[in-house]
Order: structure tokens, then C-alpha cells, then sequence
């Protein structure tokens, strides 16, 4: 079974963009909390065969407003996504078209 995470971290010149700073120590702005995930969503998806795809659709949903996590199963080809708030299936289904893929549905759980 082959399964890749990619968590997703803001870095400290877009926290300071957003107001606030990496960790707040340098005195540029007060300290604040990294994101929590606050949603899990798991996706079937059909055609994905190597790691340049588990690659691809990674990149493609980190992209997706408010994903803070993705885990690929290349074998089962399930696809885990943690996000800040639920995601839409129009959006989960737009960024896995955009990498090349067809998203099946969604799985319960």
C-alpha cells in the first residue's frame, strides 16, 4: 500500500501579509495559532497509476482554499483531504480534472 501526506504550511512572509507573523518572537506581529482542521473528506478517484500522479493530484488540491492536509492511496485510490471547513464537491471534483483524473465520489467516513 503506498500512501503520501502533504501538509500544507503558510510561510512567515504570507503570515506577515495576513497581519500576523511566523511565530510572533521577532515582534512583528502577535503570535497566532497554525490552522486547525477543522474537516476530513475522504474521494475516490479513478485513473491515478505512479507517483507523478499522487504527485499531481496533491499539488492540484493543496491549491483548493482551505486544505491543510492530502493523503494519496495510490493502491485503493482514495484520497484524503483535511481541510479548514468543508469542502465542495464541485471544487474537490475541478482541481482533480485539472490534474488529469476523474474523481468518482465521495466515500462515506
Amino acid at each position: 500500500m503506498s500512501e503520501t501526506t502533504v501538509t500544507v504550511e503558510s510561510s512567515a512572509a504570507e503570515a506577515e501579509a495576513n497581519g500576523g507573523s511566523c511565530c510572533g518572537s521577532c515582534g512583528t506581529g502577535t503570535a497566532q495559532a497554525p490552522a486547525t482542521t477543522a474537516e476530513r473528506a475522504v474521494f475516490q478517484v479513478k485513473g491515478m497509476t505512479c507517483g507523478h500522479c499522487v504527485g499531481s493530484v496533491t499539488a492540484e488540491l493543496q491549491k483548493v482554499a482551505g486544505v491543510t492536509e492530502v493523503a494519496v492511496d495510490l493502491a485503493t485510490g482514495r484520497v484524503t483531504v483535511d481541510s479548514t471547513a468543508p469542502l465542495t464537491d464541485a471544487d474537490v471534483a475541478a482541481a482533480i480534472d485539472e490534474a488529469g483524473y476523474d474523481l468518482v465520489g465521495r466515500l462515506a467516513g
